[in-house]
């Protein structure tokens, strides 16, 4: 039987939290549950082309399954079994590549208001030059906003994942909050209180046969 049983009542709770946003996206979403340890870690895709993650103590069974979103906050939000059925697996909708568990380096840290202003500016961007279907252009969502350096390296940060950081309301703007931005060679990552963004800093180049 597959199913995903959150150590205590908060970490139901921050499971609903986070796959209830992926799921207002999308509730046909495809959501990742891959144990790590005592944790499970939660993936999801974004709208914005940037992948989106929480960690949550508890056990998955198997240990790495891909499941809706819709199914999911189900299982977590209306049904009171301790044990949650995630819903049908759906392995093969997962198609992005997750990033490593380690090599990390934190390259700064940023308060939260100064990311939520430079998406908020964004976002009356978006609004005021909407791109086909009404959306945000490409052009836009891939504007750098901020850089970042330290530790010997040089990280842009785009809207696009400033946007996924906003809408996942990952990044409480209080006074003093702030958040952490690291990097790979390949990756780039925000850390902020309820969860993290994720994104290749370069696109992988197509295979040449």
């Amino acid at each position: 039987m597959t199913f995903l049983l959150p150590a205590q009542d908060a970490d139901r709770s921050d499971a609903t939290a986070f796959v209830g946003r992926v799921a207002r996206w999308d509730p046909a979403g495809a959501v990742r549950l891959r144990a790590d340890g005592d944790l499970v870690r939660i993936w999801a895709g974004t709208p914005f082309d940037a992948l989106v993650t929480r960690a949550i103590s508890g056990t998955v069974d198997p240990t790495d399954i891909t499941v809706l979103a819709g199914n999911l906050l189900a299982g977590l939000a209306v049904a009171r079994s301790e044990r949650v059925d995630p819903g049908v697996r759906v392995d093969a909708q997962w198609r992005s590549q997750l990033p490593p568990r380690s090599g990390w380096v934190v390259v700064d840290e940023v308060p939260a208001d100064v990311l939520a202003d430079l998406a908020a500016d964004g976002a009356t961007g978006a609004k005021a030059r909407p791109g086909p279907m009404g959306a945000a252009s490409t052009a836009l969502l891939d504007t750098e906003v901020l850089t970042v350096t330290g530790q010997g390296m040089r990280v842009p940060i785009s809207l696009r994942m400033l946007f996924a950081l906003s809408g996942m309301g990952f990044a409480p703007s209080a006074a003093g909050e702030t958040v952490r931005i690291s990097a790979t060679d390949a990756w780039a990552r925000i850390d902020a209180r309820y969860g993290a963004v994720v994104r290749r800093r370069h696109s992988l180049l197509p295979l040449l046969l």
